[in-house]
Parts: C-alpha cells; sequence; structure tokens
C-alpha cells in the first residue's frame, strides 16, 4: 500500500474547476447534502464570521463532514466590498480544502469561486424541485450576477419553462448574464425584465439573487402557488422579500441557527414582522422526507438559504474524481518525508 507520505495535494485553480460537473450533477450532489442534513448524518456548525471594521465585508469560516459521500472539507470566504472599485477583485471569493476524513490529508486545494456560484444556484434549483408547483412555467431570477447564473443554469431542465424572466439594477450586469449562460441555457426563452414587477408578476418560480438590504419584492406582485427561492442573503441585514411574503408562506430554512442571523427572515424578525417559530423546518427534513413540504397547490412557499458547508462537502469529492480523470490542476507534495 502507498504510504500517505508519498501522496499529493491538487491544487485547481477556477478555470480548471469550471467544467468538471454539468449544472444537473451539481443538482444531485446539493439535493445529497440536504438529504443527509436531514436525516442527521452530518457535523456541520454554522458559519464563523470574522469582521474587521477596517475593511467592509468579512471572512466566513464553513467546515463540515458528510456520511454519504464521506467526505470533509472547509470553505474559507473572503467577501470585501472595495474590492471591484479599489482593487480589481471579485467581491466575493474563496478557497476550498477537501481532506481525507480518516487521515486529515490534504486531497484538494480549490479555488471555490465557480463551486460556489454552481452549488449556490443548485440550492435554488433543489428547492424548486421538492416545493415549485409541478405545473411550473414561467421563472424569475432577481440578480444578474454569478450565483444568478449558476441559478438559470441549474434551474434549466427543472420544468417545461415557457418564459424566463432575467432582472438587474445594471444593463450591462444583464447582458453579461444573458452572454454567459447562452451555451448551457440555449433552449430556454430568457428575456431581460424592465424592472422587478415586470420579472416576478406572474411567475411561478421565483429566485432572488441580490445583496439587498431593503426589500426588492412586493407582496402584492406575487400569486398563490409561487415559490421563492432567496439565496442571495448571507450578511445580517439582508432583505429581498416585502415581510408580508413570509407572513403568508411556508417557509423554510437551509439551516435555521444560520438564518435567523443572516437569512432572509433575519431583518423581519430583528423588525418584530414575523417569528422564528414560524418557519416550517429546515429544507433537509422535506428532502429526507420527514416533512411535508408544498401542502396546496394555492401556498406560497419560500426558501430562505444561507448556504451551509454541507454543499461543498458533498460535491467536492466528485470534482476531486472528474479533475484527477482530466489531468487538471498541479499536483504539490505537502508532507516532507
Amino acid at each position: 500500500m502507498e504510504s500517505w507520505r508519498n501522496r499529493k495535494t491538487l491544487i485547481l485553480s477556477r478555470n480548471e474547476m469550471v467544467g468538471l460537473l454539468s449544472p444537473e450533477e451539481y443538482n444531485d450532489c446539493v439535493e445529497q447534502a440536504f438529504r443527509m442534513f436531514g436525516e442527521e448524518r452530518v457535523y456541520m456548525e454554522p458559519k464563523g464570521h470574522i469582521v474587521l471594521d477596517d475593511y467592509p465585508g468579512e471572512w466566513e469560516i464553513m467546515p463540515s463532514y458528510i456520511e454519504e459521500p464521506e467526505a470533509a472539507a472547509c470553505k474559507w470566504v473572503s467577501i470585501r466590498f472595495d474590492n471591484r472599485a479599489k482593487h480589481d477583485l471579485p467581491t466575493v471569493f474563496s478557497i476550498l480544502i477537501y481532506t481525507h476524513p480518516e487521515t486529515g490529508f490534504p486531497l484538494a486545494i480549490c479555488d471555490g469561486s465557480h463551486h460556489t456560484n454552481m452549488r449556490t444556484g443548485a440550492s435554488a434549483a433543489v428547492s424548486a424541485k421538492w416545493l415549485a408547483r409541478a405545473d411550473s412555467k414561467i421563472l424569475a431570477v432577481v440578480g444578474a450576477g454569478d450565483s444568478a447564473r449558476g441559478a438559470l443554469k441549474c434551474c434549466r431542465n427543472l420544468f417545461d419553462w415557457d418564459e424566463v424572466r432575467v432582472w438587474s439594477r445594471s444593463e450591462q450586469t444583464i447582458e453579461a448574464c444573458l452572454a454567459d449562460v447562452q451555451a448551457d441555457c440555449a433552449d430556454l426563452p430568457i428575456r431581460a425584465a424592465s424592472d422587478v414587477e415586470d420579472a416576478v408578476r406572474g411567475a411561478d418560480v421565483v429566485v432572488t439573487v441580490t445583496a439587498a438590504t431593503s426589500w426588492l419584492v412586493d407582496d402584492e406582485w406575487i400569486e398563490p402557488g409561487t415559490h421563492l427561492a432567496c439565496i442571495g442573503g448571507g450578511l445580517a441585514g439582508s432583505q429581498e422579500l416585502d415581510p408580508r411574503i413570509l407572513n403568508r408562506a411556508r417557509v423554510f430554512t437551509d439551516d435555521i441557527r444560520q438564518c435567523v442571523d443572516d437569512g432572509e427572515i433575519n431583518v423581519a424578525i430583528s423588525q418584530g414582522l414575523y417569528a422564528a417559530e414560524n418557519v416550517a423546518a429546515d429544507f433537509g427534513a422535506v428532502v429526507a422526507k420527514k416533512i411535508e413540504g408544498r401542502q396546496t397547490d394555492a401556498q406560497v412557499t419560500v426558501f430562505d438559504s444561507t448556504g451551509i458547508a454541507l454543499q461543498d462537502s458533498a460535491t467536492v469529492p466528485l470534482e476531486y474524481e472528474r479533475a484527477l480523470s482530466a489531468g487538471v490542476g498541479i499536483e504539490k507534495k505537502m508532507i516532507s518525508t
């Protein structure tokens, strides 16, 4: 048997991560993450946060262990709001470390940016699979950044879409988004929406992917039976929905421990407009078939996602295998003999 001391760590850049998995494979991995969470076959604490007064933004630390596929990973996320203007860097980027559970050996050190955009988009798709009406025809995506593009790709084959609407404050962002998803979503009838109301009114599935801190989606625009996946949050003060939507919806969180502070429900709770006790369950319980998701066709459902570390540990094993098969990345010996 080869000594672990002779093993090498695979180092993967963002470009080398792109294309290792299809959007549907990201969906399958993320669905498995929620299933394992619902079955309590995981070890995961809420995100850790490091905030410095000198630099707008924060660091997030996201470790997790999952039983099937057995894997352990930790993601170090950097959020810096001045990056684009001052340093020509993304606002959010991350590094993902994949370790062998028994030995703790670092199997891979990966750029986490593309991975995160796709697994975040996949969380919206998986929530729609389990919570949206089966006859859904119109998809609205509020926001057109990297994770919104992941959501469009991951939602492409969920339903037989008649119309897909995308809105962003910036026309340039929408144009860049539509150009980026063109190859993966060539069969989707996508159009740019003129405003948020134009995007979401009459939509069956609404995905919100913005950094908004005051609500964008008005309760009056949301019809009975709509499913909303809010994947843009993750920081205290994040808010994309009119709180009245929460109070008439069946709400599921990805992890209630995170969402009360950083999710879509956090502002409504802090303002006394919504009670955490009204959350139906963590979404994993639906995927594990422990609790009913949508109860009627007329019910409004909300998925409040802050992003959970299990999405990383459930996905990186397959990315690692594909990278080895494709011969991409650099292998580096990390332990001296």
